[in-house]
């Protein structure tokens, strides 16, 4: 039903040195500027700083995860260490590392299967959530797939266009948390589809045209669906 992720908003403070830590430090290319906003290419996913100066905020303390090559890991690590405390997680055979933005975002950096060079897409968003069961229920009639659930049963993770976390409120990994009112972006062949199978559980609906639907969700999350 969702086929990629367009987008993901992060509210910023001062656009500024929000701008240079993605630009400069991550090495992200400007897409588009306006006066309050700034898009940056994260592969085909656009990273989005926002100032708070109208809805939709974008994301606040939001952990998410970039996608970068394997065999690029050890760099970024002896990069990003000069000047930053960084923790590091293996899943397995892959390798992340984390470190923080200058609005309290908790950036990961993680081996995937991409072509790079740098940063090739965002792979992982985690939303905080008042119900597990009720935003499992919401985001599997979009068409993501449980595929893991916390020992500690606060969180459980979907497969979608991207991995998804659902997390109720805890500290995880380098004392992430799951991001607040976060704005998503998604494509999708058929967005009154994508409408119908939640449009009793969405909280507001803010847009419903045929090739653009804004919703949100029953945590207060943005959903653009387009085409």
């Amino acid at each position: 039903m969702l086929t990629g992720l367009s987008w993901l908003a992060l509210e910023v403070k001062y656009l500024e040195p929000a701008r240079r830590f993605y630009e400069e430090t991550l090495s992200l290319s400007v897409r588009d500027e306006r006066e309050n906003e700034c898009g940056l290419a994260a592969g085909k996913t656009d990273l989005v700083l926002r100032r708070p100066d109208d809805l939709p905020r974008g994301g606040l303390h939001t952990h998410y995860a970039f996608s970068i090559p394997a065999d690029e890991y050890d760099e970024w690590w002896d990069r990003l260490g000069e000047a930053y405390d960084l923790e590091e997680a293996r899943f397995g055979p892959a390798k992340s590392l984390y470190l923080y933005d200058p609005d309290g975002n908790c950036v990961e950096l993680g081996q995937q299967d991409v072509e790079g060079p740098g940063i090739d897409g965002i792979f992982e968003v985690v939303l905080e959530v008042e119900s597990l069961e009720r935003a499992q229920s919401f985001y599997s009639d979009l068409g993501f797939e449980t595929v893991d659930a916390g020992d500690d049963r606060k969180r459980i993770r979907m497969d979608g266009p991207m991995a998804l976390e659902l997390w109720e409120p805890h500290l995880g990994i380098a004392d992430a948390r799951g991001g607040v009112h976060v704005d998503l972006g998604f494509e999708t062949e058929d967005p009154q589809a994508a409408l119908d199978a939640v449009r009793d559980r969405v909280s507001r609906i803010d847009r419903d045209a045929a090739e653009e639907v804004v919703v949100r969700d029953p945590d207060g999350h943005f959903l653009t669906f387009a085409t």
